[in-house]
């Protein structure tokens, strides 16, 4: 988010002074660290929580439209960079991959199908495909039906032109564009206050390695610190930011570059989600391209930390506990045993346990071919609720005060995937006397700003056709 933010404030603004505090000595080593998440390159085309079934048997799809035209908007930024030179290299951050949505039994089954009849109608998921017979389900995914003997009814919806992306990379090359052009950048350096002044903020910094401290004054900041974000915000004392907690749940990934194993598989495999289990947690075996290698990863298997960021403190959720967000966070405690019950049915989870969960997906899996890997903290939110006190909610919320002047994102997801459309939300809303001169540049940098694609579908086709060629997205053939 902060580097999408950066590389866009170096087009639109190349006079404005920037600068980027990071705390570890390297970039993109959290959440957007490509083994720190499942670089899904959320599109809704898979992930089934995105497409709830409603208690008359129906599925709604406003989600998984929302998030679908939000990504259609970072590919065509991602695009714009590459065309214009500012990233050179696309398969870099972004490859094609077949996103796959994968259900069992008869509930599940007729569920899939009410989600593709759902879903096939609109524009932006006519390519999706289902199918119920196992010999195309082989073809289609070699690996998980080999030597798969049970009867079990499974279906299985397809769209061929998913990806895989690594945000690691991506923000990486979006900072080193940004650097190149002006920005500054200091690794190293904790911020470890933001408090008002006059109409901007004074910031305090920390470098980690002589222990001293600086003070900077801006007249705006954004705070991305992904799980770290949350104490920021509380500093801040912005009325907008009262009653925020948050909720930190840690996972760990099986990770095979078995080049046998790895040939077998094309594809972002999707399940359903445990009862009581957040949607982060859905489990899916997926095909990711990282450092031009290609690898399978399978998971994830939830835990719990109270730590804020994969290199953050235990002390990180008690310290967050403030007067205002108690009583958010006891009811949130209240109504989500569910969630407790899951979280620590995953924690005693043996060896043995979490190859039972993947030989569901890769019936012939070898403990020897997988290796088991810790990936990135997520920190749901949890806020104010009129009727139950408070509420844990699993999306991504931007909290900015009255003036602009300071923005936070809080939340896991649909993240990273959601940055572009995210962040230019943020620019309009924060600095509104800049909006008309903006909105030229916008449309240059994606050209279905300001329409909704899946009311447009020759645009729609247009713009997919476009950012296909430019970042080298061709399904692959299998």
């Amino acid at each position: 988010m902060s580097a999408t933010l950066g590389a866009l404030l170096t087009e639109l603004q190349p006079d404005w002074r920037i600068r980027v505090y990071e705390q570890l000595d390297a970039l993109a080593q959290e959440s957007s660290d490509p083994w720190n998440n499942a670089g899904t390159g959320h599109a809704a085309l898979c992930e089934l929580n995105y497409t709830p079934q409603n208690a008359d048997g129906s599925v709604d799809t406003t989600k998984a439209l929302a998030i679908n035209e939000q990504f259609h908007v970072s590919r065509q930024y991602w695009a714009h960079l590459v065309e214009t030179g500012r990233i050179s290299s696309p398969s870099s951050f972004i490859n094609p991959v077949p996103h796959i949505s994968f259900a069992t039994g008869d509930k599940g089954v007729s569920y899939l199908n009410s989600r593709h009849k759902a879903l096939k109608q609109n524009p932006l998921f006519a390519d999706l495909e289902i199918s119920e017979d196992r010999t195309q389900q082989a073809e289609w995914l070699p690996l998980m039906f080999k030597n798969r003997e049970d009867t079990t009814p499974i279906a299985i919806s397809r769209i061929a032109g998913g990806t895989d992306v690594d945000f690691g990379s991506l923000s990486r090359q979006l900072f080193d564009y940004a650097e190149s052009n002006g920005v500054e950048i200091r690794k190293g350096h904790k911020v470890t206050s933001v408090k008002r002044r006059g109409k901007g903020w004074r910031v305090t910094v920390k470098d980690n390695k002589s222990g001293k401290k600086t003070f900077t004054q801006a007249k705006f900041v954004f705070v991305g610190a992904g799980g770290g974000a949350l104490h920021l915000l509380q500093q801040s004392g912005i009325p907008e930011g009262r009653g925020y907690g948050g909720f930190p749940v840690s996972g760990q990934f099986l990770r095979t570059a078995n080049p046998e194993v790895v040939a077998g598989h094309q594809g972002k495999v999707y399940g359903q989600a445990a009862v009581g289990a957040p949607p982060m947690s859905v489990p899916h075996l997926d095909t990711r391209v990282v450092d031009g290698k290609s690898y399978l990863l399978f998971g994830p298997y939830a835990g719990f930390s109270p730590k804020f960021l994969k290199k953050g403190r235990v002390t990180d959720l008690p310290t967050s506990v403030r007067p205002s967000n108690l009583g958010v966070m006891l009811a949130v405690a209240r109504d989500n045993f569910d969630l407790v019950k899951y979280l620590v049915g995953e924690l005693v989870q043996s060896k043995e346990a979490r190859f039972k969960s993947l030989r569901e997906f890769v019936p012939d899996a070898r403990p020897e071919d997988w290796d088991l890997i810790t990936a990135g903290q997520r920190v749901q939110i949890m806020k104010k609720d009129a009727a139950r006190g408070g509420a844990l909610g699993f999306g991504t919320e931007v909290i900015s005060a009255a003036d602009g002047s300071i923005a936070a994102l809080l939340g896991a997801s649909p993240g990273a995937s959601t940055a572009v459309p995210i962040m230019l939300g943020l620019l309009t809303k924060c600095f509104p006397e800049k909006a008309a001169e903006w909105e030229p540049k916008f449309r240059k940098m994606i050209p279905s700003y300001g329409k909704r694609l899946n009311e447009n579908p020759e645009l729609l086709s247009e713009v997919t056709k476009r950012t296909d060629e430019v970042l080298g997205l061709h399904a692959p053939q299998h």
